[in-house]
């Protein structure tokens, strides 16, 4: 494996001294996310296989070629898993890409986000360095470090070499139940049932239909059915459903079209814009699929809307990429984030334009 990232250092050393972009990939499962980008590729799907796994722990180490359905099948070997749920998109995600993209799954309301999980990292910079952040323990982790940093990233402070990931055990029981109801109500009760001691993992509206997931011991998961009512779905039946909100192959997210993800407050109202929605997180996610593609002054008018209820919104597949893929950010932030892509890539190599 040392071959290997010693090629990894001298393809960066190399696109550096000739000051020509890096396009850092794995499976390429997430190739559409972010502003268009070309650049040579540096493949990582080499440099893969779990370094760590500690059960009794609840840490796995792997690195960023690793297959994510090979990380998910050993934590199952042993009845755990990524409790954020990150979403595949394609057969060869690979541990990489989940952490550059950041993406979360139905259970992020409730267990955390991608960076939330992240204990540790092991980063090559534009100067070919190999860096060293967090650790692969959890109690030797506190506040805010670079390894959480590169959550999201899309790959443009450096090369993500290994990640070491707070696992969860699987729930002992899982259920769930469907309620008819229109948007407004649907997210008056997933904000009164947020309040209170209810086992609620996943959630989604669509269509005057809310699904609700709930998972943990079997007398909590019981308790909570007793009390909440509705119509339970079979086990099977429930999978398939829940797998479809995460991948996008739900009927929602089908046909041409762009679809924006909006990221709100879970108390916010209903945002009124044109095409369909799908509302997950409580509340705080909601997808909007339109049938054609928002021009500037439409790109504008949902990201006024988006911001006035307290949130931001992001073009997130399809469309035309003109308008800008992710909201814009404030002055302080963009400066921040311009210093670092300087101090880690100064010859700025690294998916320079997938992040605006």
């Amino acid at each position: 494996m040392q071959a290997i990232v010693e090629q990894f250092r001298q393809a960066i050393l190399a696109a550096s001294a000739a000051g020509k972009p890096l396009r850092l990939r794995g499976g390429g499962t997430k190739d559409w996310y972010g502003q268009q980008f070309d650049g040579e590729v540096l493949d990582t799907r080499t440099y893969a296989g779990i370094i760590d796994y500690e059960p009794t722990e609840l840490v796995i180490t792997a690195r960023c070629g690793t297959p994510l359905a090979e990380i998910e099948a050993a934590l199952a070997a042993r009845n755990q898993m990524l409790a954020f749920e990150p979403p595949h998109f394609g057969p060869g995600a690979t541990l990489g890409g989940v952490v550059a993209s950041a993406l979360s799954g139905p259970r992020r309301a409730s267990a955390g986000a991608l960076r939330d999980f992240v204990l540790g990292a092991v980063l090559m910079d534009g100067h070919g360095e190999r860096l060293a952040f967090g650790g692969q323990v959890m109690k030797n982790v506190a506040g805010y470090d670079v390894s959480r940093l590169l959550a999201g990233s899309l790959g443009t402070l450096g090369l993500i070499l290994e990640v070491s990931l707070k696992v969860l055990p699987l729930p002992l029981r899982e259920a769930t139940f469907r309620v008819a109801c229109a948007e407004i109500a649907a997210l008056r009760l997933l904000n009164e049932w947020a309040g209170k001691p209810l086992p609620i993992s996943a959630s989604c509206w669509h269509d005057g239909v809310l699904t609700v997931r709930l998972s943990g011991a079997e007398a909590a998961v019981s308790a909570a059915l007793r009390t909440l009512g509705g119509e339970l779905l079979a086990a099977d039946e429930a999978a398939a459903f829940w797998l479809a909100v995460r991948e996008q192959t739900h009927a929602f997210f089908a046909g041409a079209g762009s679809l924006w993800r909006l990221s709100l407050p879970p108390h916010a109202s209903a945002v009124i814009v044109k095409g369909r929605q799908l509302i997950e997180w409580g509340g705080a996610q909601r997808w909007l699929k339109l049938d054609g593609d928002a021009d500037v002054q439409g790109a504008q008018e949902i990201r006024q809307a988006v911001a006035a209820a307290g949130g931001h919104a992001t073009l997130f597949r399809g469309g035309d990429k003109a308008v800008g893929v992710f909201h814009p950010l404030a002055p302080a932030i963009a400066t921040i984030h311009q210093r670092l892509r300087q101090a880690f890539d100064p010859a700025g190599i690294f998916n320079p334009y997938r992040m605006y």
